[in-house]
């Protein structure tokens, strides 16, 4: 089945210009005052409240812990280690967005809405671009060493020719970009600096919903400014995004944010702000940070080689709902399901099959398909993996040797000349001619000429290859026949069309 590809959003540079930050002010229930609790008072008080002379004291907010955040104490011990990071350079516009004047065609009906660095130099509706527009803009970012060592998002720094860090006491220096890794979107800084203040590094793993977070970035070139929220979910996976399991909050983010750091209620750094999902183009409630353990993990690589690598198994994979776990046996609808294995990969040399679920790495559960392109993505090429997988309604281990992630043919069958009918299921099929299977890339499988009933309602086109059924290839006509002929309650079909591969659960029932 084709899935429409949305382009995620990037938060990327703000407005140019520079605003003083708003000062934070704290209730007095806050600023550590004594309360007064005589009876004359209280009676006082009520007595006002009744006449709505004054307004009811405010009432604090306690997390788990029974402890408020101070979000005054954080920005002002941490806040001088949150820079800005403005950027000068070119970017080339594609032929598609000439045409548009400069926008990527029906961007602006994407809720993940690109914002392109150097909003003064973004072209306007209605005017073609030019092949090669200058930029600037400004994102955010944040000191993690004494001597210079800056992180921030990839795609603030990308296409630039040069980078200044402004300090929040107004000091400006050079930045050299150390190297940067689009698969994370993360880029490491360093400028020529000695005792620079720093943020204090937090573990992203004890972060729980329901927390409080703060945000603190340059959002419209408005520097040092401070936002505040709880994370709203763990562990993310947004399309586009392979490898990164995000961070989502409600913390008021925006373009310029790129880059920033988010803080955890004890003033630690737990994420990298780096997108959010949005309508208009600005904040509507969603943002979403890269966890500062992964950030840390490419930061290193970077350090030490100027490029970061990272791993890949060479599978395609989907979520499982209930209707494809009661399809496979399985007892929860957990897991990754594999709809396809890359030729010569390391899911290839493992034995790994279409109609497996992974369901688990290393001991670490696989609940999602996105939790496996995380913890594949994030490991290095090389390494050696232990699989659980359930297969024939049964779980096995399987070991695999990762690869990198830059880096036999079957009988013919004889096309009939009247189409044969899958059973109750719907479908009137054929074998692929062998110039089909060329075309197809496929090497079996059965051709729909006709859907109705069950396959209809579940989404089978005519036109579609069925490749397998419950995990097994389909050879022949006669083999999906003795699957339907135990009467099932669910199939699931892996089918093909235009080059994709999908499992589509089908109810017989």
């Amino acid at each position: 089945m084709k899935t429409k590809n949305l382009t995620v959003a990037l938060v990327a540079a703000g407005v140019l210009g520079a605003g003083a930050a708003t000062a934070i002010g704290l209730p007095d229930w806050m600023k550590g005052r004594p309360a007064v609790n005589t009876e004359a008072t209280q009676a006082a008080a009520q007595t006002q409240l009744a006449l709505g002379t004054v307004n009811p004291a405010p009432v604090p907010m306690l997390a788990g812990d029974g402890a408020v955040p101070d979000y005054r104490g954080i920005v002002r011990k941490f806040g001088p280690a949150v820079v800005g990071v403005v950027v000068k350079g070119e970017r080339q516009a594609s032929a598609e967005e000439q045409a548009q004047g400069g926008l990527p065609p029906g961007i602006e009906n994407d809720p993940y809405f690109r914002f392109f660095r150097g909003m003064p130099g973004q072209p306007g509706r209605g005017r073609g671009a030019q092949p090669n527009q200058p930029f600037r803009g400004q994102g955010s970012g944040f000191i993690i060493s004494t001597d210079g060592l800056i992180l921030t998002n990839a795609h603030v720094v990308r296409d630039a020719k040069e980078v200044t860090v402004k300090l929040s006491d107004r000091r400006e220096f050079v930045a050299k970009v150390l190297g940067v890794d689009p698969a994370t979107d993360i880029a490491v800084l360093r400028i020529e600096a000695k005792d620079l203040p720093t943020v204090r590094l937090g573990d992203p793993r004890q972060l729980e919903v329901g927390d409080p977070v703060l945000a603190i970035g340059a959002p419209y070139g408005l520097e040092q400014s401070a936002t505040q929220g709880i994370v709203s979910a763990k562990g993310r996976s947004l399309p586009g995004d392979a490898v990164v399991p995000f961070i989502q909050t409600d913390a008021a983010v925006n373009p310029g944010n790129s880059g920033g750091p988010l803080f955890d209620g004890g003033g630690a750094v737990v994420g990298i702000n780096a997108q959010i999902y949005s309508q208009s183009g600005g904040y509507q409630g969603l943002s979403f940070a890269i966890p500062i353990n992964v950030a840390l993990q490419v930061k290193d690589q970077i350090v030490a080689t100027g490029r970061a690598s990272h791993a890949r198994l060479g599978v395609t994979v989907q979520d499982v709902d209930q209707a494809l776990a009661e399809s496979f046996g399985l007892p929860r609808p957990d897991g990754a399901l594999i709809s396809s294995v890359a030729p010569q990969s390391a899911a290839a040399a493992a034995g790994l099959q279409p109609g497996d679920v992974i369901t688990a790495v290393n001991g670490e559960p696989v609940l999602r398909s996105g939790s496996l392109s995380s913890l594949i993505g994030l490991s290095t090429p090389g390494q050696k993996v232990q699989l659980k997988v359930w297969r024939d309604h049964a779980a096995r281990d399987i070991d695999a040797k990762l690869g990198s992630a830059d880096d036999g043919a079957n009988p013919t069958a004889q096309a009939e000349d009247d189409a044969q009918r899958g059973g109750q299921i719907g479908l009137a099929l054929r074998p692929l001619t062998p110039q089909e299977r060329r075309d197809a890339q496929v090497e079996q499988g059965l051709l729909v000429e006709q859907v109705t009933g069950a396959a209809r309602s579940a989404g089978i086109e005519a036109g579609d290859v069925l490749l397998a059924i419950n995990g097994q290839p389909v050879r022949s006509i006669e083999q999906l026949q003795s699957v339907l002929m135990k009467k099932p309650k669910r199939v699931a079909l892996l089918v093909q069309r235009d080059g994709d591969k999908i499992f589509v659960p089908v109810s017989l029932g």
